[in-house]
């Protein structure tokens, strides 16, 4: 027996041939090394290779995996198994799938760590070299084939992501900055169903030509809260119509917004690229001083990185597996990859096919069948915590059918295709082990995505009950913050007893001040369906836009029942603060509204029931009117709200005088009255010594809470 401080290392061992394995003292996890500086024959007991070169960590996290199993079947786990990553950049061929067999348990726990004080990258990507200088459009710029490897069997669709030393790179544009209109539909004729999509439409004036290599070119068009993905069939000048080798996912209306990519003629600036899906080509103007021979320049390869595979429906799950420290990048996911209509032998057996339709252009609503780059099914008890999801064109965590006691804490998702993270399913599991509940998404910054599919959600729950989202900084997304449910109106819904609280969310439909937004019908947090137990409370929202309609910041929309949003405050929205399509016997309370742009609060349909309970809110706005939408009949109950418009206190509550609106019986204890806030107009919200006159049941709460805690 050799003894190393804290680790005993057993060198008798038939199942691992001559090689010896490591397990651990008693109290201690068995630990197998990772690093790019290892060797796949070695046993991975040392964090470094040995003087002799002749043991050291392995090269790759699947050997680190097969290790792992064959110290579960020798008894040697120890109390439990550890595998420690070394920095680098390991590119997968495949996902890492861990199986029902890789669990660990409450008391052995399985932890995939970065090596400590290091930063370890597991990437879908793949490398791309041996540039050679050319010139397109008269500038300077590299260009370089794609290797056959890329997608075996099968030609690579298009390249629609790119990075150079971790900067992501943009597909060559037209416009260079902000959007074209359409002009209307090119039929002249009036269409009586939205939800149809067509093939064309009518541009503007000479928005469009006839470009050479016009038909490697995809317009996206932004259209109500969709996107559409359109491959440019032909465009005529005479007529101004462009045509699509797809459908619009809805019908285009005049004044919405898209914009061209990938069309050749357009590679004119620094950071952009074209990718040739003739000659497999990808050209690339680099920023100043770059040259990518000596740059890492990556495109995605794989569409997952990480999968918790089990299996619900057998009962058979992933359990007590944590993620420490790891960033995992470089997947992307779309309707035309190829390869995912072949899925390995691997994702056959386990039922994992992410099957991408090649004729859809989009997703009617939240991007939602755009997989995550780390997905779990059948997951338990599982952690990631400190882990890092960016550079990827998916979402970047989802956790779906059996995913119950998970939790994603301290984790960082950014520069995202897609959204941040997916907890359910769009349809309810009758089981209860096959529901995806009780998840918990703590403390982590989910920012900066969108990119490829803009009506992604930055956290989307689907019939999902239980779980928590709490003190998360959220921003720069272009349709939604917060999205719970998937039900809509009175049906079937499980999406009860979730928790929101103590979130910033901000910059939602636009991601910084200066952009123009492009998609409507959003908000900081929408919800859908019987809600019975959820809470909404102590969140921050804010900066969250719409082009047409729907800007809010807290938006139940149809069926939305039983729900308590309390304690938050909402401020600078483009469409109202809170408005309620249609639900039932909600309760707003306690809530600061303030600086609506078009309104404060919106009700969209009248019902027999009562729609909702608002009370005890300080409204606080400069310009505008209270109320939008249906108010003939109130069907809503108003008590106890302070209300001060800025630049006249003269209320009228839709068509009703203070007076009407009082007689009509509502806000009988609410007052029209400056509640003297310490600095609104910078964004301070909070009460002064002279405030207590002005309130009528409002209880303060802390905002300052609201975000992640310090880590």
């Amino acid at each position: 027996m050799i003894r190393i401080p804290g680790l005993v290392l057993i060198l008798s061992l038939a199942s691992l041939a001559s090689a010896p394995i490591t397990t651990a003292a008693r109290g201690a996890p068995a630990i197998v090394y990772v690093s790019t500086d290892g060797n796949n024959a070695w046993t991975g007991r040392r964090p470094t290779p040995s003087p002799d070169g002749r043991d050291g960590p392995v090269a790759s996290p699947r050997r680190a995996l097969e290790l792992a199993r064959e110290l579960r079947k020798a008894g040697l786990a120890g109390e439990g198994i550890r595998i420690e990553i070394r920095s680098g950049t390991y590119f997968l061929s495949d996902p890492l799938t861990l199986l029902p067999e890789d669990s660990g348990t409450q008391e052995k726990p399985i932890t995939w760590a970065a090596y400590r004080g290091e930063s370890p990258v597991l990437s879908g990507g793949t490398v791309l070299s041996g540039w050679t200088r050319t010139k397109i459009n008269g500038r300077d710029a590299w260009t370089v084939r794609l290797p056959g490897e890329v997608v075996p069997g099968a030609p690579y669709a298009a390249v629609r992501e790119l990075w150079v030393n971790g900067v992501r790179m943009r597909r060559a544009r037209w416009p260079k900055s902000g959007t074209l209109q359409v002009a209307g539909l090119s039929d002249g004729e009036k269409h009586d169903n939205w939800s149809r999509g067509v093939n064309e439409f009518a541009f503007e004036g000479s928005d469009l030509k006839g470009w050479p290599g016009l038909t490697s070119g995809e317009a996206i068009l932004a259209n109500r809260w969709v996107e559409s993905h359109l491959p440019i069939k032909a465009v005529d000048e005479s007529k101004r119509v462009v045509r699509f080798e797809k459908r619009t996912v809805f019908l285009p209306e005049k004044g919405d917004r898209y914009w061209i990519e990938n069309v050749p003629v357009h590679l004119t600036e620094p950071g952009e690229y074209q990718y040739d899906p003739n000659n497999r080509t990808v050209t690339l103007i680099p920023t100043s001083g770059v040259d990518p021979n000596v740059a890492t320049v990556v495109i995605p390869r794989l569409a997952q990185v990480l999968r918790l595979a089990g299996r619900p429906g057998e009962g058979a799950y992933v359990e007590h597996v944590n993620f420490r420290g790891i960033t995992f990048a470089h997947g992307e996911w779309f309707f035309d990859h190829a390869q995912l209509n072949h899925p390995t032998a691997e994702e056959a057996a386990i039922g994992w096919n992410l099957k991408p339709d090649a004729s859809a252009s989009g997703f009617g609503q939240a991007a939602i069948g755009v997989p995550g780059l780390v997905a779990g099914r059948g997951a338990r008890s599982c952690s990631f915590v400190g882990c890092t999801i960016t550079q990827a064109g998916t979402y970047g965590i989802e956790l779906a059918e059996g995913c119950q006691g998970n939790t994603i804490s301290r984790c960082t998702l950014t520069d995202l295709g897609a959204g941040g993270i997916k907890l359910g399913e769009t349809s309810i599991r009758p089981e209860a082990p096959r529901q995806a509940s009780g998840n918990v998404v703590t403390d982590c910054v989910i920012c900066d995505g969108g990119y490829l599919f803009p009506s992604c959600v930055a956290v989307w729950i689907g019939q999902s009950p239980g779980n928590v989202i709490a003190h998360n900084d959220i921003h720069g997304f272009l349709y939604t913050g917060i999205s719970i449910g998937w039900t809509w109106g009175y049906g079937p819904a499980n999406a009860a007893k979730n928790l929101v609280e103590f979130n910033h969310v901000h910059h939602i439909g636009k991601k910084s001040d200066a952009e123009t937004p492009i998609l409507s019908d959003m908000a900081g947090i929408y919800t859908l369906g019987n809600h019975e137990g959820t809470v909404i409370r102590q969140n921050v929202f804010h900066d969250i836009a719409a082009r047409v309609y729907g800007g809010w910041g807290i938006y139940f929309d149809e069926g939305t029942t039983h729900i308590l949003a309390e304690k938050n405050l909402v401020y600078r929205t483009t469409h109202g603060g809170f408005h309620q399509h249609y639900g039932k016997e909600n309760t707003f309370r306690n809530n600061i509204l303030a600086f609506g742009r078009d309104a404060q609060i919106q009700r969209s349909r009248v019902e027999d029931h009562q729609s909702f309970r608002f009370e005890h809110n300080i409204v606080y706005w400069d310009k505008g009117p209270l109320l939008s939408g249906d108010w003939k009949k109130i069907q809503a109950s108003f008590e106890g709200n302070t209300y001060w418009r800025t630049s006249d206190p003269a209320i009228r509550f839709d068509q009703r005088t203070w007076d009407e609106w009082r007689k009509a019986g509502q806000d009988r204890d609410s007052k029209i009255a400056d509640p003297h806030l310490t600095d609104p107009g910078h964004d301070a919200f909070g009460l002064t010594a002279s405030s207590s006159e002005a309130l009528a049941g409002f209880v303060p709460f802390d905002v300052s809470k609201a975000g992640p805690r310090s880590r």
